[in-house]
């Protein structure tokens, strides 16, 4: 793509109508062009067959049409599927299809990279590159779905915003996106089946609160004090836990729209019964539906391990018994490296 070209999906349905009636060609070119960016997986202007081979080439001479490609394709043992995406110049990011009986969800990426650093992520040892664009997130969507027909004949039920880079540090692009996944237009998925996951933006959730967002918010808050959290989390130096529970109290008295907390139990860490009354205190300032705990998947850059099932229990039943609505999220996808915090562009 000439990068001096206009990205023809920065066009709405009326910009093209205009364009198309510009050069003399009939309105209704534009309706199939448009269906073609957004409800078709096509990678370029070859592929839209209902189009003379003459208006594709003008299609192709006036636009650009910067579509993420599939680079590499893993396949789990538990049926969870990673893809590696390749953009227009090259750079890599990774999304993942997590299967179960009664849900297809979607964990997407929002940026190349990360610059967050956070040190039990494999993407936080990632240099950032860039912001995925909106229609580079949208794109990754459209792959997975497609994946999910041809895999498990069952569309797409769930997206997360839970892949490589902080969503809330490419707000319009990833707001853009969540637009046009959730339009009639496009896939018409409905933005209660949709999750944004942030490390945590304090300013970034407020103004999630004044957009009146619909889709739901997750916090990956890993631990329960600002000292530790700090040394895991560097965004805590700008963001800290009082913060963030301002923060997450604005937004859902502007959207009244599901919080969760993401906690990931680390080995002699965050896993005492000492951090979960820390745990209940923070829950209990927040409106939060649901604390996730997650099984750590260690990395190679990183010190921590994984307690043991024994302990894992302890800390929950724990959290149940002070009446927080807790949930065990096992890992999927391990040995592809596609599960919680693994994402590293390791694709073979």
């Amino acid at each position: 793509m000439n990068t001096k070209q206009q990205n023809i999906r920065s066009l709405s349905l009326t910009d093209l109508e205009d364009y198309f009636l510009s050069i003399g060609e009939k309105k209704f070119r534009a309706r199939q062009v448009y269906d073609w960016l957004w409800l078709k997986p096509v990678q370029g202007f070859e592929a839209m067959s209902n189009i003379s081979k003459e208006l594709r080439q003008k299609l192709s001479d006036r636009f650009g049409f910067p579509a993420l490609t599939i680079d590499t394709t893993q396949h789990s043992e538990d049926g969870t599927i990673k893809s590696r995406f390749k953009t227009v110049e090259g750079y890599l990011t990774e999304g993942v299809l997590i299967p179960t009986d009664e849900r297809k969800t979607a964990c997407v990426s929002s940026q190349i990279g990360c610059s967050l650093s956070c040190k039990f992520c494999a993407t936080g040892y990632i240099e950032r590159k860039r912001n995925l664009s909106f229609d580079e997130i949208y794109d990754e969507v459209v792959l997975i779905n497609q994946q999910s027909m041809e895999v498990y004949d069952k569309k797409l039920t769930n997206i997360v915003f839970m892949g490589m880079g902080e969503p809330l540090l490419n707000y319009r692009n990833v707001l853009k996106a969540i637009e046009k996944i959730t339009s009639p237009d496009a896939l018409a998925m409905s933005p209660r089946r949709i999750t944004v996951s942030t490390a945590g933006v304090a300013k970034q959730i407020r103004q999630l609160g004044d957009d009146q967002v619909k889709f739901k918010l997750a916090l990956s808050l890993h631990a329960a004090n600002d000292k530790k959290r700090h040394e895991i989390m560097p965004i805590n130096d700008t963001n800290n836990i009082q913060s963030l529970i301002e923060a997450l109290n604005y937004f859902y008295r502007q959207t009244k729209n599901e919080i969760t907390f993401e906690y990931i139990l680390f080995n002699n860490f965050n896993d005492s019964l000492e951090d979960a009354d820390e745990l209940i205190k923070i829950y209990r300032q927040v409106p939060a539906d649901l604390v996730n705990l997650i099984e750590y998947n260690p990395i190679e850059f990183a010190k921590f391990t994984k307690p043991s099932e024994e302990k894992v229990d302890v800390f929950m039943n724990y959290l149940e018994k002070n009446r927080v609505n807790a949930r065990l999220r096992r890992s999927r996808g391990k040995d592809i490296d596609a599960a919680c915090g693994q994402l590293a562009n390791k694709g073979k």
